[in-house]
């Protein structure tokens, strides 16, 4: 006789993924005892009242993977023929209670715009310096120089294609703060006048991979919202920092493990996630509103069908990967969530967000490739 134990194996997407090499960073490891002292052939039927196993994503890239061990081995449970889907009822997240429910603005789009002409503008200044540097050189050689004059700003010379650089350098920031003063305004706005929330319903229960039927009513529709998209999505939230510190062995007050951040005490709270996303994750908010007004997206995520609102029963498609439903533990949360947007012509888009639970299908599931963001705000395309 022998403990079941449930393996929970997480290599998360740091910010900005791109950046990093999964294959470099560690696998946090979190066991739990799920059921004692089971003979061998009682194994199966045991297993039959557990959710199946799922692996999302490979040894060597962002993991994601949960799976049972049988005397300390990985046990094969997909040929077990599970009666029905099972729902998993864990507590919800703070993650979720904060950030993932209620009305959400869309930042404005010049955060977009910004960042990309911040990468050009470091482009000309290091374009710029380098001409600076091999100028003598060139000037040995009898090439004209362009630019390397000097001109007089008060009581210093500078070089003439500081004209040039300098406007570039500045122009992002001061895009940037009249952006984040138009997103006070619209929040300011929104919060004196915040539409009622509208009824979803869900008919029958949503299950992972199946479409999904609803309906949508609104008690309060304005006459500004040109446009109604129902739409759900499923992604992986970030783990909780202290979990992660715990399965790899580190203390909270040591140096972070690599693809973490050290601890940011003024951006995240202890249990709510990983900590790595800082200041750079969102635009500006509100400070009158907990969890903010805008939609943080997850940084693996897949958006399954979607539908223009026209009163009625809706039927939205499953997601192109095969996933698992719900799952609300400290180290792996898969979570899904239906998003109500409404198009209006001024403000960006106004969206709602209701968290969804979602049971498990009969069988294992696997994806190899995770699709991921870099977790801005103003990247997620909804």
């Amino acid at each position: 006789m022998s403990d079941i134990e449930l393996e929970q194996r997480v290599r998360y997407p740091p910010f900005e993924p791109g950046r990093f090499e999964p294959g470099a960073l560690p696998i946090a490891t979190q066991t739990t005892t799920v059921a004692e002292n089971v003979a061998t052939g009682e194994v199966i039927p045991a297993m039959a009242k557990l959710p199946p196993s799922f692996c999302l994503g490979t040894e060597d890239g962002w993991l994601i993977q949960q799976r049972y061990l049988y005397q300390g081995e990985p046990y094969d449970d997909s040929n077990i023929s599970r009666a029905d889907t099972f729902v998993e009822r864990g507590k919800i997240p703070r993650l979720v209670k904060l950030h993932r429910r209620g009305w959400y603005l869309t930042p404005n789009p010049i955060h977009r715009f910004v960042r990309k002409f911040m990468s050009f503008s470091v482009w000309v200044l290091l374009g710029a310096l380098g001409y600076l540097f091999i100028e003598p050189v060139l000037s040995s050689r009898g090439i004209p120089s362009m630019g390397t004059g000097t001109i007089r700003i008060g009581l210093l010379d500078y070089p003439a294609l500081t004209i040039v650089v300098v406007p570039l350098l500045f122009a992002p920031l001061i895009m940037r703060v009249a952006a984040n003063i138009s997103d006070l305004i619209h929040q300011r706005k929104f919060l004196q006048s915040a539409p009622v929330d509208p009824s979803i319903v869900i008919n029958g229960s949503a299950v992972a991979n199946e479409p999904l039927e609803l309906s949508v009513e609104f008690p309060e529709k304005r006459n500004d919202w040109t446009n109604i998209e129902v739409m759900w999505r499923v992604g992986i939230l970030p783990p909780a920092r202290d979990e992660i510190f715990q399965s790899l062995g580190r203390a909270k007050d040591t140096q972070p493990p690599p693809g973490l951040t050290t601890s940011l005490p003024h951006h995240w709270e202890v249990g709510l996630d990983d900590g790595t996303g800082g200041g750079e994750e969102s635009p500006m908010e509100h400070h009158e509103v907990k969890g903010g007004l805008f939609l943080r997206p997850m940084r693996v995520m897949e958006f399954g069908g979607r539908s223009s609102w026209k009163g009625g029963m809706i039927t939205l498609s499953p997601p192109p990967n095969a996933w698992p439903g719900t799952v609300s533990t400290p180290i792996v949360r898969i979570h899904w969530e239906i998003i109500i947007r409404m198009e209006r012509p001024k403000g960006g888009s106004l969206m709602f967000v209701k968290p969804l639970i979602v049971g498990h299908p009969e069988r294992p599931v696997s994806i190899e490739d995770l699709p991921t963001n870099d977790g801005r705000t103003e990247s997620d395309q909804l």
